[in-house]
């Protein structure tokens, strides 16, 4: 292990791996708390994308890079010694090795549950030959009081302020369990001066360090002047705690209470919770090991409801004798209270950039008109009725449906937020004509918005024809570093799914003679969706799909019919026909409506001149 006993400084900064943005809010505010002048996060990895992430520092935004790999982000920030790596627990193992051997990270710590028990191992031994730390697998990580904390370790704002943990105390805390050492933090707030430091080493069999190494390493800390733990049932770690208390290594007041005491009346064999909490042998109990430690010379209470007052006792004694000086209370800021959730609690009001009253996009389903979007295609309403509801907020008269035309109706629109609608009613607010503002919207339409549709049926279907397998296919995008078109949603996803792509999928297993190029879509779905649940298939993906079954199947165009239809784009001419329908719908509504001129407010606009 590395001879530097401490972990983490006010200087740390981190690498973030995963796109974990709700965590890293958390360090920020904590950093806000602590009154760091840096921010703990230095970069976050999100493979296969870069860029930057914007997020609150305290009262002021900031830019976080972001790097594809960790490699990457090691390199670009030097500084950086910390990786926080929330990786699945398939690919933990991978990720956490390639930190290890960059020469800059010098603590990991691997959040995932469930990586197997001989990569954790191998995880535990590669730290160790290369004097790193590993906090975890299974972990909710670790802090540092006053300096630096990792992901969502502590909880909430409120719990770090009401924990003390704003300011450095005393104590060294090491614990297996992450949910109890949030307990743990504000227990030692109130029977000592706080925590110094707090680490969760995770509930697994074969942690990446153990409740000793942490010990240890906080007896060689100045400022810890006492050493708390909370251990589990199951495995030999606190045994190891009780033989260094033999031999002297451990010369610090150490209380400690081993977990799940209750097991005995249970039959032998039961796993409690972690996967490392399941006795094997009467040593592994926790009466045995509370026991071994009392006797050894620990501080063990009669059970966990006395740990508080144990604290207690053992601090007051030091700070009776001298030996402590009880660290000041220091008041820690209040947190600004986000724009957003202000304004979910109605704690203030702002005024709308404009008005839309033809459509509504933020319901479960798309609405026109105050008319779901399955009520549109259940009674029939068609394109005609969707121009109605949309141009003249009228209900008109139904007819003969056709796939081109559920298509369309599906696509019409998609509320006034989208680059096209948004671009047509500013036009529209400036006075322009209608066409104008129609064509100020339709400029938008491309490879971002509207043109997966084309791309969509251009890959699946030259993927399909070659006899490419799914799994080929996903392997070749990957490989080219594209993202498959028609494949993803913001949104929806499996457990959430979009009823636009019911309905097609639905209509067309109806009416179609063949349904070949969706078929495989969704293999290849079954395959994006195993990997993330909203790699779905989308509206526009499955628009573009099942026009080529409908064009292959109708038996009215030949091959080279087909393939020239899709290669003039009409695909996305479709999209442009239904889409115009909606763009004059909002055009109409400001009209009608007599909105201003439109002109975006100061407080939409992050001014950073000098990033």
């Amino acid at each position: 292990m590395n001879n530097d006993a401490e972990l983490f400084t006010e200087r740390t900064q981190a690498i973030v791996y995963g796109n974990q943005t709700a965590a890293i809010s958390r360090m920020l505010d904590f950093d806000y708390a602590c009154g760091r002048e840096t921010p703990s996060v230095a970069a976050i990895v999100d493979p296969g994308k870069d860029g930057c992430h914007k997020a609150f520092f305290g009262l002021r935004e900031v830019l976080l890079p972001v790097h594809r790999s960790i490699d990457a982000a090691a390199r670009a920030h030097l500084q950086a010694d910390v990786l926080v790596n929330f990786a699945s627990m398939r690919s933990a193992f991978a990720t956490t090795m390639e930190a290890l051997k960059s020469p800059t990270i010098r603590v990991v710590a691997v959040i995932a549950e469930g990586v197997p028990e001989r990569r954790a191992r191998v995880l535990a031994a590669t730290a160790r030959e290369l004097g790193k730390w590993i906090i975890g697998p299974a972990t909710v990580g670790g802090i540092k009081a006053g300096c630096f904390k990792i992901g969502n370790a502590a909880g909430t704002y409120e719990n770090i302020v009401e924990s003390k943990l704003h300011r450095p105390g005393s104590v060294g805390f090491v614990s297996k369990s992450g949910g109890l050492s949030n307990e743990c933090y504000n227990i030692i707030a109130r029977a000592t001066d706080g925590l110094y430091e707090g680490v969760a080493i995770g509930g697994d069999a074969w942690p990446g360090s153990t409740l000793l190494q942490h010990i240890l390493r906080y007896e060689r800390i100045r400022a810890v002047k006492i050493i708390a733990a909370l251990g589990e049932l199951g495995g030999t770690g606190e045994l190891e705690i009780v033989e260094a208390l033999k031999a002297g290594k451990i010369k610090k007041p150490l209380v400690i209470w081993v977990t799940g005491t209750c097991s005995k009346m249970f039959p032998a064999g039961v796993q409690f919770g972690h996967a490392g909490a399941k006795a094997g042998s009467r040593l592994e109990t926790a009466d045995a090991k509370n026991e071994a430690l009392r006797r050894a010379g620990a501080v063990v209470p009669a059970s966990f409801d006395g740990y508080g007052e144990a604290l207690g006792k053992v601090y007051a004694g030091l700070v009776k004798k001298g030996a402590l000086k009880p660290a000041p209370d220091v008041p820690a800021p209040a947190l600004p209270l986000d724009f957003a959730k202000a304004l979910k609690e109605g704690r203030i009001r702002k005024p709308t950039t404009f008005i839309t009253t033809i459509s509504n996009d933020r319901k479960e389903e798309l609405e026109y008109n105050n008319l779901p979007i399955t009520q549109v295609v259940s009674r029939e309403i068609g394109l005609g009725g969707v121009i109605g509801l949309l141009w003249f907020k009228k209900e008109l008269p139904a007819y003969a449906r056709k796939f081109l035309e559920l298509a369309m109706t599906l696509t019409a629109d998609h509320g006034p937020a989208v680059s096209g609608a948004h671009n047509a009613i500013v036009a529209a607010r400036a006075g322009k004509d209608v066409i104008s503002a129609l064509v100020s919207g339709l400029l938008t339409i491309g490879p971002r918005f509207g043109g997966a549709i084309d791309d969509a049926a251009r890959v699946f279907k030259k993927a399909q024809e070659a006899g490419i397998s799914p799994e080929e296919l996903l392997r070749d995008m990957k490989a080219q570093d594209r993202n498959i078109p028609g494949i993803g949603h913001r949104v929806k996803s499996l457990e959430n799914p979009d009823m636009r792509v019911t309905l097609l999928k639905e209509f067309c297993r109806k009416h179609f003679k063949k349904t070949e190029l969706l078929d495989y879509a969704l293999e290849v779905e079954k395959l994006t969706t195993a990997k993330r649940a909203n790699l779905i298939l989308n509206v526009d993906g499955c628009i573009g799909i099942c026009f080529v079954d409908l064009l292959k199947s109708s038996g009215c165009f030949t091959k080279p019919e087909v393939d020239e239809i899709i290669d003039l784009g009409c695909l996305n001419a479709l999209f442009v026909v239904s889409r115009s329908i909606g763009l004059i719908g909002h055009i109409f509504d400001q009209k009608r409506l007599k909105q201003p001129l439109y002109r975006a407010a100061y407080d939409e606009i992050a001014y950073m001149t000098d990033a």
